[in-house]
């Protein structure tokens, strides 16, 4: 039989799910997306494929997925349409276009944005929490940044890996990575000034963005020095960095497909 495939980017809040990969007896977002597209098709097949998995309670500004179709979609525009009047409130459909046979959204190279939000000082309003992290500890934010810049470029990061094996590739190649002031998510009960850490790559492991960022809090607080960076980031390390940060203030920004 034929097939048919369609590239799907969607966005959502991650707050209430139990990341994207399905698991039994708790609600995930791939779940949710395929009772939505098994409903809208009417018990057609199909199958649908992630870019990626993420954890728990992390969101996705956009994020994508490839549908696998035996019949095609005769428009475009009005499945969309159909697939967001049926979605959850908390997770939205972006665009839909066809791709071709080649187009494989595992193995097809791809550049990965991911945001970390956070703030720090004082308690915040209980509003933030789902896309937001608030550190009560005073932060050496110029640190901080200086510190961000020690993770660009390739480097190895066994130490960024969550439970890493000996048999993993941990030579990275961060294209990006800084730490700046956030003026990408506003709110009325938003913090007067909150902060976001920018990674781009083309490949993180498991808890990578949220070990870089944890280290980068104690970074702040005075618990680690540059220079313990440095040494993190080198095969011969013995230093493992252990303070992941919380999953709600990371944000999956965009996926560049090449």
């Amino acid at each position: 039989m034929k097939k048919y495939y369609y590239l799907i980017s969607i966005q959502y809040l991650g707050y209430r799910f139990h990341g994207w990969q399905k698991q039994p007896d708790v609600k995930t977002l791939h779940l949710m997306v395929d009772r939505t597209l098994n409903f809208i098709l009417e018990g057609k097949r199909f199958k649908s494929l992630s870019s990626g998995r993420t954890d728990a309670m992390v969101s996705a500004e956009s994020a994508a997925f490839e549908l696998f179709l035996f019949e095609p979609i005769e428009d475009l525009n009005a499945f969309l349409k159909l697939f967001n009047y049926n979605l959850p409130q908390d997770i939205r459909a972006l665009n839909i276009k066809e791709v071709d046979a080649k187009f494989n959204i595992i193995n097809n190279p791809k550049v990965k944005e991911y945001l970390y939000l956070f703030a720090f000082g004082q308690k915040c309003h209980p509003f933030c929490a789902p896309i937001m992290t608030t550190i009560h500890d005073d932060l050496d934010i110029d640190l901080m940044k200086q510190g961000a810049k020690l993770f660009e470029g390739k480097h190895y990061f066994k130490s960024y890996c969550f439970k890493p094996t000996n048999n993993g590739i941990y030579n990275r190649d961060i294209l990006l990575c800084e730490l700046i002031g956030n003026t990408i998510y506003t709110a009325s009960f938003f913090p007067k000034t909150s902060y976001l850490l920018r990674v781009k790559g083309k490949g993180f492991m498991r808890n990578q963005i949220r070990l870089m960022m944890g280290t980068l809090i104690d970074l702040g607080k005075g618990k680690l020095s540059l220079n313990d960076i440095k040494l993190s980031l080198k095969e011969d390390t013995a230093k493992k960095m252990d303070y992941i940060a919380p999953a709600s203030g990371l944000i999956l920004n965009n996926i560049e497909f090449e």
